[in-house]
């Protein structure tokens, strides 16, 4: 069973956007849309692997876009939990697929991207995750890399190690993540101390969504070069002057050009041309006026 189905699409949701939703999951093989009326869509999503399948199941109810949509197979997820799946994460792989993870933490992940998973169904995931021994056998790989990258990280240079570092946090959303693998990093340490603690609760799961998406934060910032101006609450990027790639808050970009710049704002309003520091002290200083 590696396919499943799913009604009640808004229009409004585009396949790519539908894609992304599911490839949570894990590695898609095939995604087929089809309009049902002039409200909704369907679709049916064929995953490489059955573990990823299992995983979709969980979604079934879940909001994707403006509407909840409905997730089902052949089997229903209480006749497919007890199946033993054949495609398990084994002890000896250094490279952890998405499928391969434990359900508890593929559902951290949507709730950092900023999707809403209902406690329902991080509760079936996690015990999910306990009735196959996941976390166990996830562990025991953090475990057995964690040997090997210390025992590589006592040979290596700094600047090897920043290396491998900057690796782990490329990797944060591919199917091959490196996070969970760099545990001679603080957030190598953070995670296997989450998959360690055994029967997880579902406020923990929201936990590390938290702790993901503020990473995922700080490492778009990092990547685009955000730097605080010195004695101002407006920052500097590498958003060369592009609106879309700017990762600046709405009128706190510095970079000339950018439309997220305050000066820049206040020229397409006006027609005239002014200095971004004129219009931070013009919007600090001037007041509304009182009717007379």
């Amino acid at each position: 069973m590696t396919t499943v189905h799913v009604e009640n699409i808004s229009q409004q949701t585009s396949e790519k956007e539908i894609r992304d939703f599911f490839s949570f999951c894990g590695k898609i093989q095939n995604l087929s849309v089809t309009p049902t009326n002039e409200n909704s869509q369907s679709a049916t999503v064929t995953f490489e692997k059955e573990t990823a399948a299992k995983t979709a199941l969980l979604l079934d109810n879940t909001q994707l876009g403006p509407a909840q949509v409905h997730v089902t197979s052949a089997k229903s997820i209480e006749e497919i939990a007890g199946d033993k799946a054949t495609d398990e994460a084994k002890v000896e792989k250094e490279n952890i697929d998405q499928e391969d993870k434990p359900r508890g933490r593929i559902i951290a992940e949507y709730l950092a991207h900023g999707y809403v998973i209902s406690d329902k169904a991080i509760t079936q995931a996690l015990a999910l995750d306990q009735q196959h021994g996941v976390s166990s056998r996830f562990t025991s790989t953090l475990k057995s890399f964690d040997q090997k990258y210390k025992a590589t990280e006592k040979a290596q240079a700094v600047d090897s190690k920043y290396a491998v570092t900057e690796k782990a946090m490329q990797g944060w959303r591919g199917l091959n993540s490196y996070f969970e693998k760099a545990l001679g990093t603080p957030t190598g340490q953070k995670l296997r101390q989450f998959y360690e603690q055994g029967n997880k609760q579902v406020v923990d799961v929201h936990n590390e969504a938290r702790y993901l998406a503020d990473l995922k934060k700080q490492q778009q910032q990092e990547k685009a070069g955000v730097h605080q101006e010195p004695g101002s609450d407006r920052t500097t990027c590498n958003c060369g002057s592009s609106t879309e790639k700017c990762p600046c808050p709405p009128g706190k970009c510095g970079c000339t050009s950018c439309a997220k710049n305050p000066g820049e704002q206040q020229q397409a309003s006006t027609g005239a041309p002014i200095d971004a520091s004129s219009a931070a002290h013009s919007s600090s200083t001037t007041q509304p006026s009182a009717a007379s």
